[in-house]
């Protein structure tokens, strides 16, 4: 059974999210207070974590931070605001994926799923022989879903990971980017481009030598991203 964290300081929306998760099997944790959630979920073992942007003590933002300097497991952020902004924002701190209320429960539960089922593809291929991919100074053990850039490991998100093990397992394939967005997020595009040019973004930072001047994941203007060798 799967654990998910739900972060929501309005009671009735908490509630009505975890009734829609407990009646597909998973288990739910509430907590309605940011710093309290953040607490849980750097102590609890859970596999995903549902988190509000706007909360009492600390906001949601803030608590993704946090979270993803030790933890790499899908967080869905929601919130009120439709501001492409927070969208961004939310993003560029890690969040896997970003919802504006009001959604509708059965979405939720639909994109829980498929973040829980990519996620399990990246973790579940341990000690598969000879998978890995060295590409000049870019070394990436799938097994370990460890990734060096010169000797130095790169402290990648789940989405980010899988975005650069897509890309170089394809090297000079463009991708679009509505491709990349229902590939990897399992998700009809719906021409929501911001999600894909935020990960990409935050993954250049963390591969490239000068995310301006990309030696790896090269931009096609107009269509999309491909790595180049």
């Amino acid at each position: 059974m799967k654990n998910i964290l739900i972060i929501e300081d309005e009671k009735a929306i908490a509630e009505l999210e975890r009734d829609y998760l407990e009646s597909y099997g998973f288990s739910v944790h509430i907590e309605s207070r940011g710093d309290v959630g953040l607490q849980k979920a750097l102590e609890g073992q859970f596999d995903l974590i549902i988190l509000d942007v706007m909360l009492p003590k600390m906001d949601g933002f803030e608590i993704c931070r946090q979270i993803r300097q030790s933890i790499n497991i899908p967080v869905l952020m929601v919130t009120a605001k439709k501001e492409d902004i927070d969208k961004i924002r939310g993003l560029g701190l890690g969040a896997d994926d970003y919802m504006t209320k009001p959604f509708s429960p059965s979405e939720l539960v639909a994109r829980v799923k498929a973040h829980l089922a990519r996620y399990e593809r990246l973790t579940a291929d341990k000690g598969e022989r000879g998978d890995h991919i060295r590409i000049r100074g870019l070394f990436i053990d799938k097994p370990s879903r460890r990734v060096m850039i010169h000797e130095e490991e790169a402290m990648l998100t789940a989405k980010e990971y899988e975005l650069l093990l897509l890309l170089s397992s394809h090297p000079n394939r463009v991708f679009e980017k509505e491709e990349l967005f229902e590939r990897i997020w399992g998700l009809d595009s719906n021409g929501d481009a911001a999600t894909v040019t935020v990960h990409i973004r935050r993954l250049r930072e963390k591969i490239e030598h000068d995310p301006s001047n990309p030696q790896y994941i090269e931009t096609i203007w107009g269509v999309g991203y491909r790595f180049k060798v």
